[in-house]
């Protein structure tokens, strides 16, 4: 995928203040500090469109990115545990529901999943809210550099195992290397249905 523009747009927290619905969106989703921020600009060829920090929780709201002025990527806020005050965190819930759920330009969401991790009850939760509302999903294992590899054939394993039900195969990542950027742009381009412009 070659991108000619990568733009910040906007944040929000409601959505009257999200841009306006023309073009097809993806929107990113995961644990906090699972590595969207750097996944997005590994996969857009930018080091610093999208703000990363070794702080969990530092993104506390839906921010949308304009992609050669074809689509949108939308980085929602992570779950887990996330260093904000209790009332900032209650908040992020209803926030990305009423996104994911109302959102008519969505055209699916990439689940992050840390490959040194097993997934949680809350990643298996946006799992099932998402089937449940018929919204295509696609699981991308980053931070795959991370382990030698014997242990990371062990994990990837794992987690596809745990995932099996999916109809998809979990992509496995790394925004360091680059290593399953093509894959990921090809299942993104699947959701959006055809390449755009």
């Amino acid at each position: 995928m070659k991108i000619t523009s990568a733009d910040f747009i906007t944040g929000a927290v409601k959505p009257e203040q999200y841009p306006p619905p023309e073009v097809p969106e993806i929107a990113f989703a995961g644990r906090s500090n699972v590595g969207k921020s750097s996944l997005i600009n590994a996969l857009v060829n930018r080091k610093h469109l999208v703000k990363t920090s070794n702080t969990p929780g530092r993104t506390q709201q839906i921010n949308f990115f304009d992609i050669n002025s074809a689509f949108n990527l939308v980085d929602l806020p992570g779950y887990g545990f996330a260093k904000v005050p209790p009332a900032v965190k209650r908040q992020w819930g209803p926030m990305v529901e009423a996104y994911l759920a109302q959102r008519a330009s969505l055209k699916g969401v990439i689940l992050i999943l840390d490959v040194r991790r097993h997934p949680g009850a809350e990643d298996d939760r946006l799992v099932h809210w998402l089937a449940a509302r018929q919204i295509p999903m696609r699981l991308v294992i980053t931070k795959i550099d991370k382990l030698g590899t014997n242990r990371r054939i062990d994990r990837l394993a794992a987690i596809g195992t745990h995932y099996a039900s999916l109809p998809h195969v979990p992509i496995p990542f790394s925004a360091r290397t680059r290593f399953g950027r093509e894959e990921l742009w090809s299942a993104l381009l699947d959701l959006m249905g055809a390449p755009p412009p």
